[in-house]
């Protein structure tokens, strides 16, 4: 069977349709990640050893568990313990866990590269834990962090087609809802690839957009 281009240009409209799903998921899946990232980098320099040892038994595990096993877990296992969870909800807060770890561990070489003087010089002028963090830490920790979270960002636009396993119609779930009806799978996947190639590299160009922003701030 030869290409046919009619299928692969009937299939991009009704996947771009559906294109804002994947990015919406991909977008909450961030914002609560980064939010997890924060809390974990926080929790992580108090150096409390049970706490140490907690955090790095979830690492372990959140980083040895395939993310298709965390989106199944959060979907079929937590309404066993009375968590009752949409499909979508349950697939973002799945990714959003696995993502807060690897941010976590971004943030955490962001801090190393802070020179301990400017926490030395920011109690010297009083400024209190909390303003320390927000004022000197996190907006630096963000800056340089900023290229490895848009990689960061492209990864979960991708892994969103995994929740089309839970019945979460994305893009993935609708080319196979297409080429289970027009028998054309190469085609209609292709046009899904074209899509989510288009959408990684438009979060590229953000991403880059935005570190020149923060180049140019902090001159």
């Amino acid at each position: 069977m030869g290409f046919d281009g009619t299928a692969y240009v009937d299939a991009l409209p009704r996947l771009l349709a559906v294109s804002w799903i994947s990015l919406a998921i991909a977008s909450f899946a961030m914002v609560a990640a980064l939010i997890g990232a924060v809390g974990l980098l926080l929790l992580r320099v108090l150096k409390w050893r049970p706490l140490s040892l907690l955090l790095a038994a979830l690492r372990s595990i959140v980083f040895g568990v395939p993310v298709l096993l965390l989106i199944l877990f959060a979907y079929y296992v937590l309404p066993a313990a009375g968590v009752n969870l949409s499909p979508a909800v349950a697939g973002t807060l799945a990714l959003a866990l696995c993502s807060a770890f690897f941010m976590n561990e971004i943030f955490a070489g962001a801090l190393s590269a802070i020179p301990p003087g400017q926490i030395e010089a920011s109690a010297a002028l009083g400024l209190r834990p909390f303003c320390v963090w927000t004022r000197v830490l996190l907006p630096q920790i963000l800056r340089v962090s900023i290229g490895p979270l848009v990689n960061e960002f492209t990864i979960l636009l991708k892994a969103t087609a995994l929740l089309s396993v839970i019945t979460v119609t994305d893009m993935m779930r609708t080319a196979q809802q297409i080429y289970a009806v027009n028998y054309r799978p190469f085609e209609t996947l292709l046009a899904a690839a074209t899509i989510y190639v288009a959408l990684n590299l438009l979060a590229s160009r953000v991403g880059g957009a935005l570190q020149s922003l923060a180049r140019e701030g902090s001159r």
